[in-house]
This record gives C-alpha cells, structure tokens and sequence, in this order.
C-alpha cells in the first residue's frame, strides 16, 4: 500500500508512479484526516507494505504527514516492510531519523528510508523561489528513473538513496522546529483582483481553512496553515500572493495535475 500526501502533486506522482511498478493500490491520506474526531486508521492486514510519500519542508516530514502519523492507529502489523519516500526539493536532512521515531511511537519500525529529488516550490521566505526552466525540465526528466531505483530496492532487487545532504543533523535539529514554530504565526495569504472565483483554492487546502466569502473570492484563516503551498502554486490565474514576498516569484505544480 502506498500512502502519500501532496500539495503541489509533486508526491502525488511520486507515489502513483511507485503503485503502478509495485501493484499497490494508493490512499491519499487527504480522506483519512478529513474528520479530526476520527482517528485515521492504516490496515495492514495481509498487506506485503506499507510506503509513505510526502514532501520535505525545511528538512522535515511535510506538517499534515507528522499530524497524520502521529494520530493514526496501525492495525494488522506484524513486521511488514514499511519504507518511507521523501519528495525533495534538493535534500532531505534528517527526516529518515524523524519519521523513524515518529513511527517507533506506534510500535512501528521504519525498514528503509529513499529520496527522490523534484523541482523546488517553497516561495514564502527570502532567497527561495521554484527552480528554473531549464534545472525543472532536468529534475522532471530524472524523476521516472529514480521512482523505478525507489521501487526496485523495495522489491529487493537493487537499492536506491537517501540524500541527507550538508550539515543534515543541523539543519533538521534547527531549521525544521522553527519552520514548524513559524506555522503558529498569522497566515499572510490574499487574493488579487486577478482572481476569477473559481475556488480551486479552497478546494484544494487539506486543512480547510479557506472560505469562498459572499464576494466570491477566497478568504484565509488567520491560523492552521500547514505551508503545503498548493492554493498558491495551483492558482490557475496566479491570482494568489504572501504577503508582498512572493509577488516576484514563480509558481510550480507537477504537470500531471
């Protein structure tokens, strides 16, 4: 079984790709934490293993997959290969340590942890922005081979990689908690007259904090953003800002969506 989480579709390709080489079927995790009084439940009864795929945000497991990790109750496990798949942007720092002690709360034990590197989509500080053209087209050319490393070395005929990258243990120590901290902050996301009341926007929010207001356009909550960025990116208009920090920036979804 594959479950994955994704905001910009970069994930979600990622994990169909690896169901359709493995045979797996997919769950999008979107669906199990729709309720929050629901406590999402992940059946591995007679499953061969379970794979998460989820982005990494400042060298840490995507917010909404630690949320869903962290509520959801693991039936049926008896020491099945359970990997995990992190969607990078260029390194992952030490997400494998991370999720591995998430899991060991529920009993569970990571058996391995990949990478596979895909353009670049944070915007919303200083100095980051999405890739270029050119250094996209090459990351998006990449991707198919190495999905097919990550779903050999699961079938155990070959092995794949992990890209920790420089200084990993500083970066996820330090970085990934104020990253997290910053998500208590006031969410700064508005809309321009560009917008043309499609409600792409709240539909695809995973935390349900966007409200299509009595003027049609889309209002956000001051709090419970989780940064997965996909109003932003997936805008069909770029009608969508931060602030005044993403107004130059570009915009990225995985051409799939």
């Amino acid at each position: 079984m594959v479950y994955y989480f994704s905001g910009t579709g970069n994930a979600a390709w990622v994990a169909g790709r690896l169901a359709a080489l493995l045979e797996e079927p997919t769950q999008d995790i979107l669906s199990l934490m729709s309720d929050p009084a629901v406590t999402p439940i992940v059946d591995l009864e007679g499953a061969k293993r379970l794979v998460l795929v989820f982005p990494v945000h400042a060298w840490g497991p995507a917010e909404y997959m630690r949320r869903f990790l962290r509520r959801a109750l693991f039936e049926g496990y008896e020491g099945q290969q359970v990997a995990a798949v992190c969607v990078c942007g260029d390194d992952c720092g030490r997400t494998d340590v991370l999720v591995r002690r998430l899991l060991a709360r529920k009993g569970v034990t990571l058996s391995a942890c990949y990478s596979v590197q895909m353009p670049n989509n944070y915007i919303l500080l200083p100095g980051f922005d999405v890739d270029g053209k050119v250094l996209e087209k090459e990351k998006l050319a990449r991707s198919e081979e190495a999905v097919r490393h990550v779903a050999e070395a699961l079938a155990g005929h070959g092995s794949s990689t992990y890209t920790a990258g420089s200084f990993p243990g500083l970066k996820s120590a330090m970085v990934y908690p104020l990253f997290r901290l910053s998500l208590r902050g006031h969410n700064c996301f508005r809309v321009t007259d560009r917008c043309v009341s499609c409600g792409l926007c709240a539909r695809v929010c995973p935390t349900n904090i966007i409200e299509i207001g009595e003027d049609r356009r889309p209002h956000w909550d001051e709090h419970g953003c989780v940064q997965c960025l996909a109003c932003i990116h997936r805008c069909p208009v770029r009608a969508i800002e931060y602030g005044t920090i993403s107004i130059k920036k570009g915009r990225y979804h995985h051409p799939s969506l």
